[in-house]
């Protein structure tokens, strides 16, 4: 399946390029998200991108790509697993790929040693240090993950997305424990959107923003994609949020 952003060089990358960097990041997933740094390009709202979890950057590339001029790229990782020569391959891959390196900082360190202030900086001011895409696919643990929310949320763009991975995992229930306590921590933020990675019984991506700017969004998103819209939506009691996926159905059991 071919699929389209609406950016020709993150589609190209993504549907010609994606396997040859290696990682877990689906397809879909990274278009879902090009589509929507599209629609905030649309809107006028300017910002940087920023993601932990780095590892060789398969999808922080796609994000990347979807940049606008001004605009600057973080990627944090300690870049300690399987080797150090991870981050090796990360600029390897950002060279080769079309991202061009003076709009990139990568940060060797553990997200739980930085904070706001390291973003801002890593951005060096512009566009007031907000992140306008926010990537958290770090250190798989509650505590972590909770941490990692609070760093997206202080220097996010008030119109701004966090995109969490790994939500629904089989091997990491608690995550979305986490994640609910900390919604009930911030009643001006709610999930609008659920990004399943290649299946519906996959592990999806929750795509979280404030109240006031799911609207910008979610109309958008059903709009373009209405062939991947599963249309049990996703319920979180005071609110449901849409459900995207390749192949929109019910689990069939045998």
């Amino acid at each position: 399946m071919k699929y389209g952003s609406g950016s020709a060089a993150v589609d190209h990358y993504v549907n010609s390029e994606y396997d040859s960097v290696y990682g877990m990041s689906s397809q879909f997933a990274a278009i879902i998200a090009a589509h929507v740094m599209n629609r905030q390009t649309k809107l006028g709202i300017s910002g940087h991108i920023a993601e932990i979890g780095t590892f060789e950057g398969r999808f922080f590339i796609a994000m990347a790509l979807a940049m606008q001029p001004g605009e600057r790229a973080v990627g944090i990782d300690t870049f300690e697993w399987p080797s150090p020569k991870v981050r090796d391959k990360l600029h390897s891959h950002i060279e080769r790929l079309g991202v061009r390196p003076h709009d990139v900082t990568i940060l060797t360190a553990n997200s739980a040693d930085l904070a706001a202030r390291d973003i801002t900086d890593a951005v060096g001011g512009q566009a007031g240090g907000q992140v306008r895409f926010f990537h958290v696919d770090g250190d798989h643990t509650p505590k972590a993950l909770t941490h990692d929310l609070d760093l997206a949320y202080a220097v996010m763009h008030p119109k701004g997305v966090i995109c969490l991975d790994d939500m629904l995992h089989p091997g990491f229930p608690l995550l979305t424990v986490a994640v609910y306590e900390w919604l009930k921590a911030h009643p001006d933020m709610r999930v609008f959107c659920v990004i399943d990675r290649e299946d519906i019984v996959a592990a999806p991506k929750f795509m979280l923003c404030r109240h006031d700017a799911h609207e910008l969004y979610e109309k958008d998103l059903l709009d373009s994609f209405p062939e991947w819209h599963f249309e049990a939506a996703s319920q979180w009691e005071q609110w449901v949020a849409i459900v995207l996926t390749p192949h929109p159905r019910f689990a069939i059991v045998e």
